[in-house]
């Protein structure tokens, strides 16, 4: 997921400034990557969601799928969940990517969906917990670098109270722009549509949908 922002109210602005400034990127995303390539294979990385319009694919996902597709291609990762409801369009966010990282090449058989998810921090809590339903151990979260800074905090807190072991793998910039190329395969967005849908911002105010980036709608005793 991502943040979005509509007609916040005062002082939303400050506190949003604070919670980006302290969600800075991950410095070296480089050697995260070179963890994970002289390690065993994931069994799984999470993808969070990104809104789908109907039309096109947002340059985020875009990113994300490719670079999931990219760590499923080298061998990195055996498997991909992708995490994402019908939050702010009624398309399911982890049916759309799923559906391209299948365009992209990646078997059907090996990508997984999560859509319960609407906020950063559900991604990596529902995704977890698809994982471990299908048995999967070793796990990590495949997104952006600023997104991976992001939810390393709430992974820690994870980690705490469920021990919940999930490494990062955030994009490699180099990377992207000299192996991925980035396409757009062309999809059916129709089999990711909800018909009976309501925008997460006809159910929830501002301050409400902030406490869900922040983690505060997760169910932790939840089995």
């Amino acid at each position: 997921m991502r943040i979005l922002v509509h007609a916040p109210v005062p002082g939303a602005i400050a506190i949003i400034l604070l919670v980006l400034l302290g969600a800075c990127s991950i410095r070296n995303p480089q050697k995260y990557y070179a963890a994970a390539q002289a390690n065993e294979p994931y069994d799984a990385v999470i993808v969070p969601g990104v809104p789908f319009n109907g039309t096109v694919w947002d340059s985020t996902m875009k990113l994300r799928v490719h670079w999931a597709a990219h760590l499923y291609g080298v061998g990195i990762t055996r498997n991909i969940i992708f995490s994402g409801g019908a939050v702010y369009t009624p398309y399911v966010e982890a049916d759309i990517m799923s559906l391209y990282a299948q365009a992209l090449g990646v078997p059907k058989e090996h990508c997984f969906t999560d859509p319960l998810a609407e906020h950063s921090t559900e991604n990596l809590f529902y995704g977890w917990k698809k994982a471990k339903e299908l048995g999967f151990t070793r796990i990590a979260l495949a997104t952006d670098v600023f997104q991976s800074r992001m939810t390393k905090t709430f992974g820690k807190k994870m980690r705490r109270k469920l021990g919940a072991e999930v490494d990062m793998v955030p994009v490699v910039w180099d990377t992207r722009k000299g192996n991925l190329g980035l396409s757009t395969p062309t999809i059916d967005p129709t089999m990711a549509h909800v018909d009976s849908f309501v925008s997460i911002l006809e159910r929830e105010g501002f301050w409400e949908r902030f406490g869900g980036t922040m983690g505060k709608h997760v169910d932790w005793d939840a089995r």
